[in-house]
């Protein structure tokens, strides 16, 4: 059991990794707010399992997994409100466009 955990542990941190590098293709903030959740939300998954593995079924593996349906439940409907407070406050249209910025 300790390798398999070991084994999802690492996978959810390379799964972080690349999904942070992944954030800079993109220039837009709403395509960025949904990638950092979805990196968010299965890497921290991913890890608090493989730790919930290691330790195997006892008390600490259950608060983990109370963490784990909290974070799955809440993390989304945080990120749609903040991308929902942008969007209604035109987050977008108040940025400077790219060549404008270029030119002056």
């Amino acid at each position: 059991m300790e390798i398999a955990g070991d084994v999802i542990i690492i996978s959810g941190i390379i799964f972080m990794f690349f999904g942070v590098i992944g954030i800079f293709k993109y220039k837009s903030f709403y395509p960025r707010i949904l990638l950092s959740t979805k990196i968010d939300t299965v890497g921290t998954f991913t890890i608090i399992f493989g730790i919930a593995l290691k330790h195997g079924f006892s008390f600490f593996s259950l608060k983990l997994m109370l963490l784990m349906v909290l974070m799955i439940i809440l993390n989304p409907l945080i990120t749609h409100m903040v991308a929902r407070s942008a969007y209604l406050s035109e987050h977008e249209k108040k940025l400077p466009i790219k060549d404008d910025a270029e030119k002056s």
